[in-house]
């Protein structure tokens, strides 16, 4: 008997050992693979850290671009450096906000300093004398002619001549104060290699078809020439809204003469 109770006893105490050392495995194999799990979610951490861009760097345009530079005559900006400013001149209180390109006035422009709306260095007399002419004749004519009861004209006329004068006035304000083709300053000697001819009036390479205009004091691409009536000089960037204004004036202006013909004749018809 009691040799039974002894081999129970160390087998009882052999199987507490051996659940013992199990339970610390366990243990250790749990602790060991937190740990593990912990440091792989601090690295997964650095990582995404690292990846993101610091706070309000997202989406951020750069705000400051270079603006572009024009090839603009070089004795009027040796003027303006010496003089500390334009001249003071009846441009500069008329066009007090506008910027100044040579005998250019840039009335709105974008962020790199493309012009929107210019006006050409004879926009006095396109204001004052061409505008005017246009809108006091046909306005005379409607007056006069299209609208007046005693006149024998049909209505339909009006619907016909009134358009026509509307696309007048829109192709005079695209050619007076649309862009004409300014070019911006190249002074790369590599441009010459491709064919560009240096000009000595505005420091720069200018491409073929390109001319400068004495009037403007800019290099224009596709000058053709200055036509005071518009106020500007006409280039590659208003030669079409050009040519609908010369085709449309002469239309206004060929309808306006036949209707006083017409009343003229009807009137002597009658007497």
């Amino acid at each position: 008997m009691t040799m039974k109770s002894e081999r129970k006893s160390r087998n009882n105490s052999g199987s507490q050992s051996r659940t013992s050392r199990q339970q610390d495995a366990q243990v250790r194999n749990g602790h060991g693979s937190s740990t593990l799990e912990s440091a792989v979610e601090v690295h997964t951490m650095s990582d995404r850290t690292a990846e993101q861009p610091p706070d309000g760097a997202q989406g951020i345009a750069p705000r400051h671009r270079r603006k572009k530079r024009y090839a603009v005559s070089t004795r009027w900006e040796r003027e303006v450096a010496d003089r500390g400013g334009p001249a003071d001149d009846f441009h500069k209180y008329c066009c007090c906000c506008a910027r100044r390109l040579g005998s250019m006035f840039v009335l709105c422009e974008k962020r790199d300093g493309s012009p929107i709306m210019i006006a050409g260095p004879c926009w006095p007399f396109c204001l004052f004398v061409t505008v005017p002419l246009i809108i006091g004749i046909s306005a005379a004519c409607a007056i006069l002619i299209l609208f007046n009861e005693d006149s024998n004209v049909p209505q339909w006329v009006a619907y016909i001549y009134l358009p026509i004068l509307g696309i007048v006035l829109l192709a005079l304000f695209f050619v007076s104060c649309r862009d004409p083709g300014l070019l911006e300053r190249v002074t790369d000697e590599e441009a010459g290699e491709g064919g560009w001819i240096w000009n000595e009036q505005v420091g720069s390479f200018r491409p073929p078809g390109a001319l400068y205009c004495r009037e403007c004091q800019v290099l224009i691409q596709d000058y053709d020439h200055l036509c005071p009536w518009t106020g500007t000089g006409i280039g590659q960037g208003n030669i079409v809204a050009f040519k609908f204004f010369v085709v449309g004036i002469n239309i206004l202006c060929y309808f306006t003469i036949a209707l006083v013909a017409y009343v003229l004749l009807d009137g002597l018809a009658t007497l």
